[in-house]
């Protein structure tokens, strides 16, 4: 019997109880059988405004707890999902299985999970009887709230949106030097960032250690649902992500399996339904970035050169603001930049010269060739890679070319086509900004 089989056997229900909101913050009540897990999250010096109607905070709150309850799910991914502490009618039970159903496409694919949308789970409320909000906000909303990760993409927002940038917030999960030092290079001082602390229940640590389930879940609709809660608690009219068009492709050829389905446009439009429908309030949540290709928010990344000693995105080295130098997301970016920067300004950055280490070639291989599963990470599509490969042998042309770039060109000498222009039409950035990415 294979593990998804054995412990949805033995453990058929999860139950999310309850949630909690005091003056340090908020936290939720699962269990599994005899399992329980106490997620929390910390204000970190947001508050909820005394005069503000707090039954639409509260209800953002219990759907927050929706988006974590699917890390604590997976650890054995029983088949009843009980609903004790607040309402779902039929239409917001099938948005949510599909939100987990397509979070959760690498997490099946990466353990053999053989499943479907209608067995996967059942999603059962306590209750369908939903409530009806209006904006708690009593004043004019301004401005727009930007989660940075430390990476190029919000740095390229919060560059594009610098002339709002006195109305403006940067939101920040779990902060820590490179997002703040990111923040900090833009212009933002400590009053203009909100950084929410979030942690991990311990139990479910114990859980992976103890060889259950485990795998990625769609994190970036945590990022969503609590922007929002934040967007709207301090009155800003916009929440301003630094999705671009290339999340959209998947990571497995012929099949739904994308690493970054809460990045995707799919996820952004039903995002957005949900709190028009749901919620019934501003903010607007939407992506700057999504008619831009990944080439050209690296082509206008590198034009902002005081980020350059600070900004980061590699997950192996997010705990220590470091880049490791030796994953699949450090050669990515190594590649998009080498189009644009010379060697010992990428050495500077990454400490060594990625393009000329033999050992990286499978990484290298599943990043560029379609035959090759994409890396599970938040990297471009291969027709941009391509094109930041072919722009980094041109730079280099009278040098002796890096091991895998020489290898690439030998096979690849003709240029790809330019991505210049590209502009994906399939996006919701208002008509006030769009002028920014022309």
């Amino acid at each position: 019997m294979d593990k998804f089989t054995e412990l949805r056997s033995r453990y058929d229900t999860f139950i999310y109880h309850s949630y909690k909101i005091d003056e340090e913050g908020f936290s939720f009540h699962f269990s599994i059988g005899e399992y329980e897990f106490f997620p929390e999250w910390k204000w970190n010096g947001l508050a909820v405004p005394a005069d503000m109607d707090r039954s639409l905070i509260e209800y953002i709150i219990f759907s927050i707890g929706m988006t974590e309850l699917v890390s604590y799910w997976k650890c054995a991914c029983p088949y009843h999902v009980r609903v004790e502490c607040g309402a779902l009618d039929e239409w917001q039970i099938n948005w949510w299985k599909k939100l987990y159903w397509g979070g959760l496409g690498e997490f099946f694919y990466r353990n053999s999970i053989d499943t479907d949308f209608e067995g996967f789970m059942s999603i059962e409320p306590s209750s369908c009887d939903v409530p009806h909000f209006s904006d708690p906000y009593k004043g004019e909303r301004k401005g727009a709230l930007i989660p940075v990760g430390g990476g190029k993409d919000s740095i390229v927002t919060l560059e594009l949106l610098k002339g709002m940038q006195s109305d403006n917030l940067c939101y920040i999960i779990n902060p820590r030097k490179t997002t703040l030092d990111c923040a900090h290079t833009a212009g933002y001082a400590d009053d203009k960032i909100v950084g929410l602390k979030r942690s991990i229940h311990p139990e479910l640590l114990r859980r992976n250690a103890d060889g259950w389930l485990n795998g990625h879940t769609p994190f970036s609709a945590i990022v969503a649902f609590s922007a929002y809660l934040s967007a709207v608690m301090t009155g800003k009219k916009y929440i301003a992500l630094s999705n671009e068009s290339s999340a959209n492709e998947g990571n497995v050829s012929g099949t739904g399996v994308n690493h970054q389905y809460s990045k995707s446009t799919a996820f952004e439009r039903d995002f957005r339904g949900f709190c028009e429908r749901v919620f019934v309030s501003p903010p607007e949540y939407f992506s700057l970035l999504r008619p831009w290709s990944e080439w050209q928010i690296a082509k206008r990344f590198v034009t902002y050169k005081k980020y350059l000693p600070v900004f980061r995105s590699c997950n192996l080295g997010s705990k220590t603001d470091s880049w490791c130098g030796k994953c699949a997301k450090c050669l990515y970016v190594y590649i998009m930049l080498a189009a644009f920067l010379d060697d010992d300004e990428l050495t500077k950055i990454f400490g060594s010269d990625m393009l000329d280490n033999a050992e990286f070639r499978d990484m290298f291989n599943g990043l560029v060739y379609a035959d090759f599963d994409k890396p599970f990470e938040c990297v471009g599509t291969r027709a941009e890679i391509r094109l930041a490969l072919y722009n980094a042998y041109k730079r280099r042309e009278r040098a002796k070319l890096p091991l895998l770039l020489g290898e690439y060109i030998r096979k690849n000498a003709e240029e790809p086509d330019s991505l210049d222009d590209h502009f994906d039409s399939d996006n919701f950035v208002p008509a006030e900004l769009i002028s920014l990415l022309r």
